[in-house]
């Protein structure tokens, strides 16, 4: 029996029920391939279910304003991935009529659709025979065919496409698409899968060739930056507090925050004091300032690690521009921050 002929058969009996693939809307299969960009399956699907209760239509999410869109994506990380979506639905809304382009190549042409959504969103819908090629497909054709092309390559993706378009039954591109990416989330799986399980575990040369540890070959990550990040936590009379928005390229773009003071190391309370005192607050006293953990929050990005901490100050009389605890949780924040303000306000 072919590959993509075992392949379908261990899918259609081992496949996970997920809302996404009820449907060949172009709609729901764009907005759920955006979100699981980066993102796993389990984390992804209450998003995709929000999302899809709050903005039912292209039309409706195109027709929300920016706060709302990354209120709802809060936690889910890359939010560069939301903005680009709430632009896309508002380029798809005003400019195409609500109507998706319709191929592969068209698709290409909406912002935040790079060569994998296009080509997931092209064969789910539309059924084009175009293959996917994500970690799961490098993952699962470089060990069953002993490829070691490095994937990080800038020919890796054409090369495993070629292959892929090679198995794939023409008469079906979806079921094939969707067939190895779970196959590869299932059960080839990165770190110690189960070969003794496995359909393929006669025909796989990584199997046969002991390499199924070694495969895919991907050379090393970019160096990880440390940053250092101390939040100013206000309270005045009235109990009320500041934020700002980041509007800044880079992370977290558009997402509030308390004011920041970043710095080139942890710092000590008494180098914190004098920055506050220095720079911030000149219309109100400072009553008191204390550390609110003994310890920094490390909160790690794909190539930055945040060193994050909490100052609290509490002013005399009241700040201009303060806002109250109930309104300061409507806002859009990096989650790091939203879990703080969940369990401290």
């Amino acid at each position: 029996m072919s590959f993509s002929k075992v392949l379908i058969r261990w899918y259609l009996e081992n496949k996970r029920d997920l809302p996404w693939r009820k449907t060949d809307n172009p709609y729901l299969i764009w907005l759920s391939e955006i979100m699981l960009q980066q993102t796993r399956v389990a984390q992804g699907t209450p998003y995709f279910l929000s999302f899809t209760n709050a903005f039912p239509t292209v039309f409706d999410l195109a027709a929300a304003n920016e706060e709302q869109v990354l209120k709802l994506w809060q936690g889910l990380g890359y939010y560069s991935r939301a903005r680009n979506l709430h632009k896309t639905a508002q380029f798809v809304a005003d400019e195409l009529s609500g109507k998706f382009p319709d191929n592969y190549n068209d698709l290409l042409n909406l912002k935040g659709v790079g060569e994998y959504t296009a080509a997931a969103i092209a064969s789910f819908s539309y059924n084009e025979a175009v293959p996917v090629v994500d970690g799961n497909v490098f993952r699962v054709l470089s060990r069953y065919f002993d490829v070691e092309t490095d994937i990080a390559s800038a020919t890796a993706k054409k090369e495993f496409a070629a292959l892929a378009f090679e198995l794939m039954p023409k008469e079906n591109p979806a079921l094939f698409n969707q067939a190895i990416m779970e196959f590869g989330a299932l059960q080839c799986v990165p770190k110690s899968p189960n070969c003794e399980i496995c359909v393929f575990n006669t025909s796989c040369a990584a199997l046969q060739k002991k390499k199924v540890d070694q495969l895919p070959v991907k050379s090393k990550k970019l160096k990880v930056r440390n940053r250092y990040f101390n939040y100013i936590v206000v309270s005045d009379d009235e109990e009320k507090t500041i934020i700002q928005k980041r509007t800044a390229k880079g992370i977290w773009h558009n997402l509030y925050e308390f004011p920041l003071i970043e710095t080139e190391k942890i710092e000590d309370f008494t180098f914190i004091a004098q920055q506050i005192k220095a720079d911030f607050f000149k219309e109100n006293t400072i009553e008191s300032l204390f550390e609110m953990y003994p310890e920094s929050i490390i909160h790690k990005l794909s190539h930055q690690h945040l060193h994050i901490k909490f100052w609290k100050v509490h002013l005399k009389g009241n700040v201009a521009k303060g806002i109250d605890a109930a309104t300061l949780k409507t806002f859009p924040f990096p989650i790091v921050i939203h879990n703080f303000i969940e369990k401290d306000f």
